[in-house]
C-alpha cells in the first residue's frame, strides 16, 4: 500500500490536510520569529540554542504526521495506527515542544493576566498527571471512541482537550520555570513512574479483551476526521490486513511500548542529569577550603 493509493483513494486533501501544512508552518514561523528577530522584544530573553530549536522543529513534524499525513487516514480503519497516532500526539509531540521553547517565552506566553492562576493550578503536578490520564482513558471507552470516530466537532475537543492536558502533564518534568512546580529529580522519577502505572489499565483493557471493543474497527468507520473537515469513508476504501481483535490486541502493545520508550528516554535523562549534578556539588564541596 503507497502514499500514491492513499492520495488517489481518499484525494489530496484528505490525505495530506493542506490546511494543517499551513498551520504547521505558521506555528514554526511564529516561533522561529519570536526566538529570533523578535526576541529584543521580551524582558530577559536569551538566545535559544540550536539543540532547543531541533527539538521544537521535531516536535512540529511529529504534530503535522500524526494529525496530517496518511498515518491520520489509516488510523480510521487500524486501531494499531490509531494507537501510534495517539502515542506520538501525546506522549512525544508535546514533549519535544516544551523541550525546545525557552522559559522566558512560556513564561510571556503561559503567564499572562487572566492565565496565572489557571496555570498554577492546571499545572501542578497531582492535577495535571489526573486530567491527562483521566481524559485519555475516557476517549477510550468503546462508547466515546466510536462516537468520536464519526463525529468531527466531538472528535476535534476530544483532541484539542487532549493535547492540552498532555502539554500540561509534561509541563512539571520539562518546563523550566519555577511557577511550574518544579519538583526535584527524585520526584520527577516518581512522577514519569506513576505516568506509567496510570495508563496501564487502559492498555491492558485493550490487549487483553477477548472480543472487539470497538464497532468503528470491526463494522469499518462512515467519516473520515481530519483536523478542518470530515468526508464520508467506507470500509470498503481500506484493504484491512489485521482481524479487528488482533489490530486491537497490536494497538494496546503499540501504545504500552510507545509509552515505556518514551518514560523509559525521559528517566534515563533525569537519571543522569541528577547523577552529574551530584557528582559536580561533591567535586565543588572537596574544592572548597
Amino acid at each position: 500500500m503507497t502514499l500514491t493509493y492513499f492520495t488517489e483513494t481518499f484525494g489530496f486533501r484528505a490525505t495530506w490536510n493542506p490546511e494543517l501544512i499551513l498551520l504547521t508552518f505558521l506555528i514554526g514561523l511564529a516561533y522561529f520569529s519570536l526566538t529570533g528577530p523578535l526576541r529584543q522584544t521580551f524582558q530577559d530573553s536569551t538566545p535559544v540554542t540550536r539543540k532547543q530549536k531541533t527539538f521544537f522543529t521535531l516536535g512540529l513534524i511529529g504534530f503535522y504526521f500524526s494529525m496530517g499525513s496518511p498515518l491520520n487516514v489509516a488510523g480510521h480503519f487500524l486501531f494499531s495506527a490509531h494507537m501510534l497516532q495517539q502515542s506520538l500526539l501525546y506522549l512525544v509531540m508535546p514533549l519535544l515542544l516544551l523541550a525546545g521553547t525557552p522559559s522566558w517565552l512560556i513564561r510571556s506566553l503561559f503567564y499572562r493576566r487572566g492565565l496565572k492562576l489557571f496555570m498554577r493550578i492546571a499545572s501542578h503536578p497531582i492535577p495535571a498527571i489526573l486530567m491527562f490520564n483521566a481524559l485519555f482513558s475516557f476517549y477510550h471507552m468503546p462508547v466515546i471512541l466510536d462516537l468520536a470516530m464519526n463525529n468531527l466537532a466531538l472528535h476535534n475537543l476530544i483532541h484539542l482537550l487532549l493535547l492540552v492536558t498532555a502539554i500540561l502533564m509534561w509541563m512539571p518534568v520539562v518546563a523550566p520555570i519555577p511557577e511550574i512546580h518544579r519538583l526535584s529529580e527524585l520526584q520527577k522519577l516518581a512522577y514519569i513512574f506513576a505516568n506509567g502505572v496510570l495508563i496501564t489499565p487502559a492498555c491492558a483493557l485493550i490487549i487483553f479483551s477477548a472480543t472487539p471493543l470497538y464497532t468503528t474497527y470491526v463494522d469499518g468507520p462512515s467519516m473520515l476526521c481530519a483536523p478542518f473537515f470530515s468526508t464520508p469513508i467506507d470500509k470498503s476504501m481500506f484493504a484491512v490486513p489485521l482481524l479487528p481483535l488482533e489490530d486491537q490486541r497490536l494497538g494496546g502493545i503499540v501504545m504500552k511500548l510507545m509509552q515505556e520508550l518514551t518514560y523509559g528516554v525521559v528517566l534515563a535523562y533525569i537519571f543522569s542529569t541528577w547523577y552529574r549534578k551530584e557528582k559536580n556539588q561533591e567535586e565543588d564541596g572537596l574544592l572548597t577550603p
